[in-house]
């Protein structure tokens, strides 16, 4: 479900930075280091540092070489496809505690001094547009910073500003510890959430940004009905209850679902009074076609009703789905 300008929108776990014993890669505080330059539309790799941009492997992905501790393995295929999502969240936050958590807080820290609640839609919908091009069957797309190169296509309009203020937090990141940009993006949108009032949304650190754009029209489209929608977020690995939680992060943004700046389940609330069936004022103007499509689906429905009724419920699970979607497609730094 795309959209323009500043909203967020859908598509269209550990906190570690783990050093690679590639000597290319090892960073000794304070090291210094040259900041990315944006070069927006740029043929070439547009948001890679000196010291990131290397030869791309086989797959498109940059050679990074390997890197490891405490015997983790980082898979490269999507980790929530194989494993149940409650035992997949529960690992990563295990993990976090011992592995790179001050780099994951100098990450948070710096988001945060440039990161407003009224850039936090923007910064949001980036997260979903760069993860939403993934598909399960391909093995394809999914959050891996390809987003810096498909900044002109009509479906990331508006995206620029919110990359800007991201690369002005990972200018500072690089400086002391190379850090790619899908992992720039993922916290970023986490944090988007938080400041707004959300739930904390922890992310594991080690993606590797891709080197090439991801394939054009992966991203659901706004105008989709309910049973088209469904059927597109399952090529994607995501399930109905999934979609509808996904859902829920248009409470952020200009579309008529409660403060645009508050992250709360006024997004169901407002589906369930269904106010743009009213020809009074500006109600007809809430929401995209593809929210109000949800609520005229009974499977869609008892979550929609579920979320309007328990906030509580509606975080847990974005929580959880936010931590599945920035882990979908993913390339980890091997082990």
């Amino acid at each position: 479900m795309t959209t323009t300008g500043g909203e967020s929108s859908i598509f269209r776990g550990c906190f570690a930075t783990l050093k690679s014993s590639n000597p290319l890669n090892k960073f000794k505080f304070p090291a210094k280091t040259s900041p990315s330059t944006v070069q927006f539309g740029a043929k070439v790799a547009p948001f890679l540092s000196p010291t990131s941009a290397l030869p791309p492997t086989s797959d498109g992905y940059g050679n990074l070489g390997s890197c490891g501790r405490r015997g983790l393995i980082f898979l490269s295929v999507t980790l929530p496809s194989l494993f149940p999502l409650q035992e997949y969240v529960k690992d990563f936050n295990a993990e976090a505690e011992e592995l790179g958590a001050p780099d994951y807080l100098l990450i948070k820290d710096e988001i945060r001094k440039v990161l407003s609640k009224g850039k936090a839609a923007g910064v949001l919908r980036l997260v979903f547009h760069d993860a939403g091009t993934f598909e399960l069957s391909e093995n394809s797309g999914g959050m891996n910073g390809s987003i810096t190169y498909e900044l002109e296509r009509p479906e990331n309009k508006g995206l620029k500003k919110s990359l800007k203020i991201i690369e002005k937090a990972k200018n500072v990141v690089d400086e002391r510890q190379s850090v790619s940009w899908a992992d720039m993006i993922a916290v970023a949108g986490a944090e988007a959430v938080s400041i707004c009032g959300g739930p904390d949304i922890p992310v594991r650190l080690g993606r590797l940004d891709s080197l090439t754009p991801d394939p054009e029209e992966k991203l659901p489209e706004e105008s989709l009905d309910a049973p088209s929608l469904k059927q597109c977020f399952q090529r994607k690995g995501f399930s109905t209850q999934e979609l509808v939680a996904l859902s829920g992060a248009h409470t952020l943004g200009s579309k008529g679902f409660g403060s645009p700046i508050v992250f709360d389940n006024s997004y169901y609330k407002i589906l369930l009074e269904k106010p743009w069936l009213s020809s009074a004022g500006m109600s007809s103007m809430v929401g995209l076609p593809s929210d109000r499509a949800l609520v005229e689906d009974d499977e869609c429905l008892r979550w929609i009703t579920n979320y309007a009724n328990d906030q509580d419920l509606f975080f847990e699970d974005f929580k959880n789905v936010y931590i599945k979607l920035v882990n979908s497609g993913v390339r980890w730094k091997s082990s």
